[in-house]
């Protein structure tokens, strides 16, 4: 089974004093006894956008760890984040507003594990949850 990575578990693994840290890293090795680790695109972009990261710091961690990059995101996904994007901006206008502004990103990231048939390693399971649910979670 193939476990697609969101970006806030890669960024807790590489903060040793994040107290999910040990937690992540057992959900990652679990994961990764049980099949093949992707990232979408979006989440290489997200973690490279990170002041001081570099593409040769991130293309060694991938390659190091076997982690995959899936660098096209084929039309059906960019409609399906476009169309969950859609309704978690009405839910959140219904909300007026509370929780968290979230960013097309996360809605590709979700897209991309879900027209896979990828589970996601995800800390953000309700965001998932509500936006795609046929999406296998696998939660921190």
């Amino acid at each position: 089974m193939t476990t697609a990575i969101d970006t806030n578990i890669l960024v807790t693994l590489w903060d040793e004093d994040d107290t999910l840290h040990a937690p992540v890293r057992r959900a990652l090795e679990v994961a990764f006894e049980q099949g093949k680790l992707v990232i979408a695109g979006a989440v290489y972009a997200e973690l490279l956008a990170a002041s001081g990261r570099t593409e040769e710091f991130l293309d060694k961690f991938c390659e190091e760890t076997g982690l995959g990059v899936e660098w096209e995101l084929p039309e059906e996904v960019w409609r399906e984040a476009g169309l969950a994007f859609q309704g978690y901006a009405v839910r959140r206008k219904k909300q007026k507003g509370t929780a968290p502004r979230r960013i097309l990103a996360d809605f590709l990231i979700g897209a991309h594990a879900t027209l896979n048939g990828y589970k996601l390693l995800t800390l953000d399971a309700g965001l998932y949850r509500a936006s795609f649910p046929r999406l296998e979670l696998v939660e921190v």
